[in-house]
């Protein structure tokens, strides 16, 4: 039978017209058109964009008849590094530290909140469970240029809804509505001590908490419903608490979900611009300024096109080194079917 299959499907390439060297040809032809246009939207502009950082291009090369841009080397690199960009209160470690201390802290409470309240819903006999899960997702859906806009006005010290509520609150104690005329978003003093973090800071993450658990909720959802419930009903049978099954079911079965999923939020959240720039701007003095609105700012502002290719590629790597240590120590792209 083998050498009859052989010699039909010999037979078979020989009618096809078919040789070894189009057979291994024919899966690049297959890809090319998709190489070529990747090559042209991405490939290109990256490489573009190498060089630019290389150079002092300013708005006087913008022009297609315009001169090239002398080549200056490093120079925009080191100038970002040692801080030597001519923007006010800036300084690119501090600027770093501060965008890994907001990815982070802001990853952390998406995760703990998603899979608390994903937990929540997946209760045996909760009322209204798909009306829940359809509420939560109303923070994907809205911009967040809106959602920056409509917390911006909530954190208004006159008329913001949080402060209101606040003295609201207060009012039970008889406190007075002034000790609540908080500046959100302009105030300079720490309100923790040996913290170096605004309150803008806090109103920001308040505001991205608001806007992130609900994905991770999607996620740890999904995980759950493939949890067989009869590791559950084994557990509850040789007598395990609820808080026992959580950490010893629930817990390990999440989390080849949940480690791909807060890699993911590690890189939204550090590149999280819209969020920043509409509801802090950055301030008061850059002290919530990221990585990426400064090269927004380079661009937009200083014009020096060149720096903020440099400032760019920084990001790239930055994000580049961050993505392979989180995957390295969460193992989070390994096969868990072994």
């Amino acid at each position: 039978m083998y050498t009859m299959s052989e010699k039909t499907t010999g037979v078979f390439d020989t009618a096809a017209g078919e040789n070894p060297t189009i057979k291994k040809i024919t899966p690049f032809l297959y890809i090319l058109p998709a190489f070529l246009v990747m090559g042209i939207i991405t490939f290109y502009p990256m490489g573009y964009q190498v060089w630019m950082s290389f150079t002092d291009y300013g708005i006087k090369n913008i022009r297609v008849d315009a001169p090239l841009p002398n080549f200056v080397g490093f120079k925009n690199y080191i100038d970002i590094l040692t801080t030597n960009l001519g923007l006010s209160s800036f300084s690119f470690w501090r600027t770093l530290a501060f965008n890994l201390w907001w990815t982070f802290s802001n990853v952390i409470f998406h995760v703990a909140f998603g899979i608390i309240i994903a937990v929540a819903l997946n209760t045996e006999g909760l009322w209204f469970k798909r009306f829940y899960r359809m509420v939560y997702i109303i923070p994907i859906i809205i911009p967040q240029i809106i959602i920056a806009n409509i917390f911006r006005n909530f954190f208004d010290p006159d008329y913001g809804a949080f402060n209101q509520g606040l003295q609201l609150m207060g009012s039970l104690f008889h406190l007075p509505p002034e000790m609540f005329h908080i500046r959100w978003l302009d105030q300079l003093d720490y309100p923790f001590q040996n913290i170096p973090l605004t309150l803008s800071y806090f109103a920001l993450l308040i505001t991205n908490v608001w806007l992130g658990w609900p994905f991770m909720t999607i996620i740890a959802t999904g995980a759950l419903q493939s949890i067989p419930k009869e590791l559950f009903e084994a557990a509850e049978i040789d007598g395990a608490t609820g808080w026992q099954r959580f950490w010893s079911i629930t817990l390990p079965l999440l989390r080849p979900a949940m480690v791909p999923a807060a890699v993911y939020g590690i890189v939204v959240t550090f590149n999280l611009f819209n969020l920043i720039f509409f509801l802090s701007a950055g301030g008061p003095l850059r002290q919530t300024e990221i990585l990426l609105t400064v090269a927004f700012r380079l661009v937009n502002e200083q014009r020096a096109y060149g720096v903020a290719a440099a400032f760019s590629i920084y990001v790239f790597l930055i994000l580049l080194g961050l993505t392979l240590l989180t995957n390295y120590i969460t193992k989070a792209t390994e096969s868990y079917d072994a």
